[in-house]
């Protein structure tokens, strides 16, 4: 059962190959797109009402924010100090979580369809993918992963199961990504893709990786249980050995 909706901004798509009843199975989208509604309007940088924005703006205390955004701001500090102060939630000069709290969202959704019985799904964020099981039995789920300069081309087909893809990139939306040590757009780096096990983690590495530069292919290499791709803004194109082409 496919399902599609706009959420958080974007297409959102949901995918369920488990051998369920379609009451079940429509059930599991029902809770998995409320999940992600509810997180839009708890981290929205958008919506003036929103958790973030109150925070932003002083007129909520971190104390008295709910669990979950004093998880993502925890996290987002340990992500801070692993990527040497690249993936900034201040990196705009005000705090925006965004960079972590979709593939995070995608992550959870992902964890709950698991924890009830869907072994067997893609979930699919504006490029942020979490997957288990596959498409049939036997199957891994095909991954494509665009072209930065030909929008209707991939540049690799990933096979993976019980994964996440994260790609953050410069070729849709400009210069958003910024290096927070210049405050100056990031431009070597086209596209990052990351492949790891949490979508979050692996969001967050994609952001910092394209907010780097040419030195982030180095950073890349070292990070463990972890495949990458990367395209540059002159063409080149460059990708771990391990990475799980189809």
């Amino acid at each position: 059962m496919l399902r599609v909706e706009h959420v958080m901004g974007m297409p959102v798509s949901l995918d369920l190959a488990d051998d369920l009843p379609i009451e079940r199975l429509e059930h599991l989208a029902d809770e998995t797109f409320a999940w992600l509604r509810e997180v839009d309007a708890r981290f929205s940088t958008y919506k003036m009402d929103s958790e973030v924005t109150r925070l932003a703006q002083g007129t909520l205390r971190v104390e008295a924010c709910s669990a979950d955004l004093r998880h993502v701001l925890d996290r987002c500090a340990d992500l801070w100090r692993q990527t040497e102060g690249y993936f900034d939630v201040y990196a705009t000069g005000a705090l925006d979580p965004s960079g972590y709290v979709k593939g995070w969202a995608v992550q959870v959704a992902s964890d709950r369809l698991a924890a009830a019985g869907s072994t067997n799904h893609c979930l699919n964020a504006g490029g942020d993918i979490a997957v288990r099981g596959g498409p049939r039995p036997g199957e891994p789920w095909r991954i494509g992963i665009r072209h930065p300069f030909q929008p209707l081309a991939v540049c690799w087909i990933l096979a993976v199961s019980d994964a996440a893809v994260a790609t953050s990139g410069t070729y849709e939306r400009g210069g958003h990504v910024l290096d927070p040590h210049t405050g100056q757009p990031a431009q070597d780096l086209c596209s990052v893709t990351v492949v790891g096990q949490d979508l979050g983690t692996a969001d967050a590495y994609a952001t910092a990786a394209v907010a780097m530069g040419l030195k982030g292919l180095d950073w890349l290499a070292t990070l463990d249980h972890q495949e990458s791709a990367a395209v540059t803004q002159d063409g080149r194109a460059f990708r771990s050995d391990a990475l799980p082409l189809a």
